[in-house]
């Protein structure tokens, strides 16, 4: 079997999965929140859900005007802090709804009498188990290490948590198998690039930001291969520096127009101008530009260096 092929296949499903659950996501969530009002919302998360978190940010800061924090959970589970947060929604993200840290943090947002929720991939988790309602993803068995359906499912249910409280953003728009066709031929173009510069900048800024992290945790994981995410506008402020012949920078979003006059060899990702939406499909170019660099560098992404699929830190 090629190296990587369950990460190939899972990729391969995401346009299905993400069609099948769209509907019943937005059902649920807004069975439990539609009508509610909140002065905050907290996230937790880890790894590509911190990612999937970013994007949720965005969308709930800009559509809904509610301030959003992103949890630093050992304030709670190390330092053992007593925060007092104002009226509250804390949602949980974690695909195997294994993760200690994020339920300690959403047991204690309950505890405290804020409204609770998990995001989780996996039916009678701990994390299900912590807050008062739960939305399984249904994505299906994921058996690669890399998140891939998983992450890009977290994406679609953060935003249907947007609209389930009362935004607007128009009508959903889903990846489909023909983009697919067209990200895994322009990942293969630029594969060589990515094997033989070092270090490789990811980058992008606003909606995309998280595109641009979770490429760079996919190129480190799944490919071995250095890679720092920045936004756009910090890479400005200091790590533009590094930039010469020899790096590369991964662009999700227009590219900056000193950025070629430094040398660096640069990568734009497919554009798939669907707007707010545009996360839930420019992953799959970083997506398939890791698993090629894995091929390349005749690594198996499925069962990556030093890692498990479910790590739990506390």
């Amino acid at each position: 079997m090629p190296l990587g092929t369950w990460m190939e296949k899972e990729i391969a499903e995401q346009p299905e999965v993400l069609s099948t659950n769209a509907p019943r996501y937005l059902s649920e969530l807004k069975q439990v929140l539609q009508g509610k009002s909140f002065d905050l919302i907290l996230l937790a998360a880890r790894g590509s859900s911190d990612h999937a978190a970013l994007y949720a940010r965005y969308l709930i800061e800009i559509h809904l005007g509610i301030p959003v924090t992103l949890a630093a959970p050992s304030v709670i589970t190390q330092y053992k802090s007593k925060i007092k947060f104002p009226k509250c929604l804390a949602i949980g993200i974690s695909q195997s709804g294994a993760a200690p840290d994020v339920s300690e943090v959403i047991a204690y947002l309950r505890s405290e009498g804020h409204d609770t929720l998990a995001v989780t991939n996996t039916a009678n988790s701990r994390l299900g188990e912590a807050a008062h309602h739960t939305l399984l993803l249904e994505a299906g068995i994921e058996q690669s290490i890399a998140a891939t359906k998983t992450y890009s499912a977290s994406l679609l249910a953060v935003a249907q948590i947007v609209q389930a409280l009362g935004a607007d953003l128009g009508p959903t728009q889903l990846p489909t198998q023909e983009w697919l066709a067209t990200t895994r031929e322009l990942a293969t173009e630029n594969s060589g690039h990515i094997v033989r510069c070092n270090p490789i900048f990811s980058l992008g800024r606003g909606y995309s930001y998280c595109s641009a992290v979770e490429t760079a945790l996919k190129l480190m994981e799944c490919a071995l291969i250095p890679a720092k995410s920045y936004s756009i506008a910090d890479f400005h402020h200091g790590p533009k520096a590094l930039a010469a012949h020899g790096t590369a920078c991964i662009l999700y979003g227009d590219v900056p127009e000193d950025l070629r006059a430094t040398g660096a060899t640069v990568i734009e990702a497919p554009k798939a101008n669907m707007g707010i939406w545009d996360p839930l499909w420019n992953i799959q170019f970083g997506q398939w530009i890791a698993l090629l660099a894995a091929r390349a560098r005749g690594i198996n992404p499925d069962i990556a260096q030093n890692l498990t699929k479910v790590t739990e830190t506390l």
